[in-house]
């Protein structure tokens, strides 16, 4: 209750009576020279959002790595799941796992009490791990969707994904990304501790080009030139598969029979549905993200002011983005909700009949069986 006394203590300052209290003044000392002036002009936050902020984290994290737990484990250990594209699934479900075993319970304790409690490398590796784990989720989903996009769109012309190529994608992915986000701490921008004060994230109140110039950069590489891959390779191939049925339904008419369907037919309407699910998934990752964005560039333009409460929805909703996963893949991949029927039966909305009609993740068989039918 004493925390909640300091709060209130805050608020007399607008009936006449004069505090000095902060948002700072928690803040171990050596964590001070990380602290921007801004964030001094605002009063204790209200410790009831604290405590909402550390128990909804709490529920997040315990999802998040039962459900990419899952994921990881159901996708490694099924025969037919064990295919190149979805090793790109398998790297989204751990990177999404890493985040939040990683970030959740820390946040927990810190809303605890209140402020970042583990000291300034700690607040740095945190920023460092939020940004790592963010930008190795977001390339993972626009790897998947260039395999999408091969799979659907250059149909023969196209080189079939393999073990190798998903590796050499998923490796390629970790070291630009981790070159990307250790950047800061070899003085390229920097991570500080966030208005909230018990998250750390990247500087974006500083004003100085080195600040200003990581923001910019960076923005570009994880927001903007992913969210136009995703956007090229998502509209060719909706073009692609509404040819396709229109060119079945031409056909259909001219042969005088209602519909077309045949194995290649439901290939094509399967790989339509994961490439949903991969639409779906990125939609909510820059849901989960844009916040944090807007957020960084309100701070390096001075567009408004920032409040420590604004802060706590970038975190929440950025954290949240690792929930979204295994929820969207759980319930729109076939062969996964057999495969969790038959593991874990209690846990599975499906009947395991699911499974024999079922098409795996990454095979080329729409092509394949295209190919058969011209010849």
């Amino acid at each position: 209750m004493a925390s909640y006394g300091a709060w209130v203590a805050s608020q007399s300052a607008g009936s006449g009576m004069v505090t000095n209290l902060t948002v700072v003044d928690r803040v171990p000392a050596d964590m001070l020279h990380m602290v921007d002036a801004h964030w001094y002009q605002f009063p204790p936050m209200n410790p009831l959002w604290h405590s909402l902020l550390g128990f909804a984290i709490a529920v997040l994290c315990f999802v998040s790595l039962v459900g990419n737990g899952m994921v990881m484990y159901i996708f490694t250990n099924t025969k037919t799941l064990r295919t190149p594209s979805n090793l790109l699934v398998v790297n989204l479900a751990f990177s999404d796992f890493l985040m939040m075993f990683t970030m959740g319970p820390p946040m927990v304790i810190n809303c605890y009490y209140e402020t970042w409690v583990f000291g300034p490398f700690a607040c740095e590796v945190y920023g460092m791990f939020g940004s790592l784990f963010g930008c190795v989720s977001i390339w993972t989903m626009t790897m998947i969707a260039f395999d999408r996009y091969n799979v659907i769109v250059n149909g023969l012309s196209g080189k079939p994904l393999t073990n190798n190529g998903a590796l050499a994608r998923i490796l390629g992915v970790w070291v630009s990304t981790l070159a990307w986000t250790m950047a800061p701490l070899f003085g390229w921008n920097r991570y500080v501790p966030e208005g909230n004060m018990s998250a750390c994230g990247t500087d974006y109140l500083t004003d100085t080009f080195s600040s200003r110039s990581y923001i910019m950069v960076y923005s570009v590489f994880v927001y903007f030139a992913p969210l136009f891959l995703i956007i090229y390779s998502y509209t060719f191939i909706i073009k692609a598969v509404s040819a396709h049925e229109k060119n079945m339904r031409e056909q259909a008419k001219k042969m005088n029979v209602a519909s077309l369907r045949s194995s290649e037919a439901q290939n094509t309407s399967t790989e339509m549905k994961l490439a949903k699910v991969a639409l779906v998934t990125i939609s909510l990752w820059f849901l989960a993200w844009t916040p944090y964005l807007v957020i960084n560039y309100t701070g390096i333009f001075k567009a408004s002011p920032i409040t420590p409460l604004a802060t706590i929805w970038g975190s929440l909703f950025a954290k949240a983005n690792a929930v979204y996963n295994p929820i969207v893949y759980g319930i729109s991949h076939p062969k996964y909700r057999a495969a969790l029927y038959q593991k874990f039966p209690s846990l599975s909305c499906t009947d395991p009949a699911d499974d024999s009609q079922s098409v795996a993740s990454g095979t080329t068989t729409v092509v394949s069986t295209e190919k058969t039918e011209t010849a």
